[in-house]
């Protein structure tokens, strides 16, 4: 998980970026931060995924073959 400073520096580069512009630097942190949140958040959906199993009206499993191969891949039975 990303931090709250990092997360308040991402926003406030955004809201500098808008209203003053970015310096080269801050053009780079800014690129760099994103990057990393971004990462974290693809992360983080990709754990949650991993633990979803879909199941038709009548109690099937029916959880698409290429998400139960993933889990497997990754050792993730649920």
């Amino acid at each position: 998980m990303i931090s709250k400073e990092k997360l308040d520096r991402i926003n406030l580069l955004a809201k500098k970026a808008k209203t003053d512009g970015l310096s080269i630097k801050e053009q780079k942190e800014q690129k760099e931060l994103r990057q990393e949140y971004l990462k974290n958040v693809r992360s983080s959906f990709k754990n949650q995924l991993s633990s979803v199993k879909v199941v038709d009206e009548e109690g099937n499993d029916v959880t698409p073959v290429k998400l139960k191969a993933e889990k497997r891949n990754n050792n993730i039975i649920h």
